[in-house]
């Protein structure tokens, strides 16, 4: 087995979009297990960064190793405001291949069971939040992509994110999660870009 085969890595990773350089010379690695947390201001290159590792962009320099299934939670969730929360949630697991009790069990872990039958124009910023992050979760895919996962939740829901990473990492799941605000994953690498 290659060391790629079991490990996310960049290797002097640059990236240019528009004609302006966003980084160079990025270089990291994350194993089964492990967590990476990339931090910095608007327009740096972060949600860049999670394209590129989902293989949506292609690195201007440099190599990107990722042999994992991703599950990517990123900007605005995609629910459609006259389909109910329950729809949405099992028309996501449909595209994820999963099965309808993933999808449960996520949205128990995210708290947002109970709002099940409820259109998705009623529900607020942070419930939306949860219902992408419950998506997450259910997908089965080892590696998660989270692009701003803290925006919108109040600290009982960024409870509940954070209790959904552990366990995730503790069964072998790697996440990378970009921020600019206050996330804490015990145990992370730490990337900024300025």
């Amino acid at each position: 087995m290659n060391a790629s085969d079991d490990l996310l890595e960049a290797r002097n990773l640059a990236l240019m979009r528009g004609g302006r350089l966003l980084f160079e010379g990025l270089c990291f690695r994350v194993q089964p297990g492990e967590a990476l947390v990339v931090t910095g201001p608007n327009g740096t290159g972060k949600s860049s960064l999670l394209r590129l590792i989902a293989g949506l962009l292609e690195p201007h320099a440099g190599t990107l190793a990722n042999p994992f299934a991703i599950g990517w939670q990123a900007g605005e969730p995609a629910l459609k405001p006259d389909r109910r929360l329950g729809s949405e949630l099992a028309f996501w697991a449909s595209l994820d291949s999963a099965p309808a009790t993933a999808m449960l069990s996520a949205a128990r872990a995210m708290a947002i069971d109970s709002l099940l039958d409820l259109p998705c124009t009623m529900l607020s910023a942070g419930q939306r939040q949860r219902a992408a992050i419950a998506r997450v979760i259910a997908s089965g895919a080892p590696l998660w992509l989270l692009d701003e996962p803290t925006t919108a939740l109040d600290a009982a829901s960024q409870a509940l994110l954070a209790g959904a990473i552990a366990r995730h990492r503790s069964t072998g799941g790697l996440v990378v999660a970009v921020t600019h605000q206050a996330l804490e994953l015990p145990g992370s690498a730490r990337l900024s870009l300025s």
